[in-house]
């Protein structure tokens, strides 16, 4: 919320779900993570808004460990929906998302616009319109995130294009039941596509830093061993079922973006560091991979 207020990007959803942050870092950690929450924000839109076009909507999205991204909101300003967008994270994470959603009308009213049908389900831990459903489920377990997503009709779209999203996520599995999901998206949705955001390279020294400083805050990646290289990254989504796939680090797609956006963002904090900067953006990365990509 912090990056969305200081003039990062624009997302007007992001403040009925996150309260403002009152640390600041020392600059040129903020702006280093601040401009690669800003790559990443932008590189994994420019992805999904490319499927969405190829596939003229006609399409459907899980968005796999969703948090309280406002992704379905800003793609319905932008008339960009697909025919269905899913969340999926841990029942207590779902449970406040819905709580929020509920009480705030600047987040329900866009479902309620979107819904069409008799009624809208909802409870405590999912919620299930004929445009948006968010389930709570264990992406742990393949069986149990399917018997959740079967009961919010998920498998009546298995002919739509398929969209899936993980934005650190697989790194907190290890690195089997990482490939367990990888597996079952590609073994369950005929024509798919699959969007990977986390960190790469992490066997150099920053990398082991990056590793001992999440651990002292009781963060364990359980699956930063597949986080080696951009290569590792790609191999794990070949074995598990992808046809085909790539992987650019964050400094690639950092240099990809608009130069004059990029230019205007360079201007709100100042950064004398930018060999640190660099180094952050070189250890994430964005993965995708695709199935059937004949139809998409």
């Amino acid at each position: 919320r912090f990056a969305v207020s200081v003039g990062y990007w624009k997302d007007p959803y992001i403040q009925y779900f996150v309260r403002q942050a009152k640390e600041r870092k020392a600059p040129e950690i903020n702006r280093g993570k601040l401009a690669c929450y800003y790559a990443r924000v932008h590189g994994v839109s420019y992805l999904i808004k490319a499927f969405l076009k190829k596939t003229e909507c006609n399409c459907q999205i899980v968005n796999l460990g969703a948090g309280m991204d406002t992704l379905f909101w800003r793609l319905k300003d932008e008339n960009l929906l697909p025919r269905k967008y899913f969340e999926v994270d841990f029942p207590m994470i779902v449970a406040r998302k819905i709580h929020n959603i509920k009480s705030k009308p600047p987040l329900s009213k866009p479902i309620m616009e979107s819904h069409s049908g008799d009624s809208l389900l909802i409870d405590s831990h999912s919620l299930d319109s004929s445009r948006y459903s968010i389930v709570g489920a264990d992406l742990r377990f393949s069986s149990d995130l399917e018997e959740k997503l079967k009961k919010h009709n998920l498998f009546f779209f298995l002919n739509l294009p398929t969209l899936l999203v993980a934005e650190c996520v697989l790194v907190y599995m290890t690195p089997q039941q990482s490939a367990n999901l990888l597996q079952w998206a590609a073994s369950t949705f005929p024509v798919a596509m699959f969007i990977n955001y986390e960190q790469v390279n992490m066997t150099d020294r920053f990398g082991q830093i990056m590793i001992e400083n999440l651990q002292r805050r009781q963060c364990n990646l359980a699956g930063v061993e597949v986080c080696r290289s951009l290569d590792s990254q790609r191999e794990r989504l070949l074995l598990n079922g992808w046809e085909t796939a790539r992987a650019i680090d964050m400094m690639k797609v950092y240099s990809f973006l608009p130069q004059a956006d990029v230019k205007r963002i360079e201007g709100l904090e100042f950064l004398d560091e930018k060999e640190l900067f660099e180094q952050l953006m070189q250890h994430y990365c964005i993965c995708w991979a695709s199935k059937d990509s004949s139809n998409l």
